[in-house]
């Protein structure tokens, strides 16, 4: 069974940073793109940021570009997102997900996998 777990959400202030894991089993990732989503109160899931295979490519949605870095470690088969100068606007769940294919994908039908979720708040 696959599972996808994240952790590092929590409840910071405007400016700070956070740093998002997700862990992965019952299937290796490693070959495949994986992404982050974030789902605010009211609003529909969003793409935040995806990495293809072998971390060759990486895409941002525009309002992070800059301030959010993805990455992987295929060899713990794990990402992450580093998320700096966080603003209260980026107060969400944040999902992570897995793949099937090597390169990233913008849209939700483009992952098969997906974590329950992390919750960031960030405050004023």
């Amino acid at each position: 069974q696959v599972q996808l777990v994240e952790s590092g959400g929590g409840l910071v202030q405007a400016g700070d940073s956070l740093r998002l894991s997700c862990a992965a089993s019952g299937r290796t990732f490693g070959r495949y793109a994986m992404g982050w989503f974030r789902q605010a109160p009211g609003k529909e899931r969003e793409f935040v940021a995806g990495i293809s295979g072998g971390g060759i490519t990486t895409a941002y949605e525009d309002s992070v570009k800059g301030r959010f870095t993805i990455s992987r470690d295929n060899a713990k088969n794990t990402i992450y997102l580093h998320m700096n100068s966080l603003k209260p606007d980026d107060t969400a769940v944040y999902y992570c997900a897995g793949s099937s294919i090597m390169l990233v994908s913008r849209t939700r039908g483009g992952y098969a996998y997906w974590g329950q979720g992390t919750q960031v708040t960030v405050s004023s």
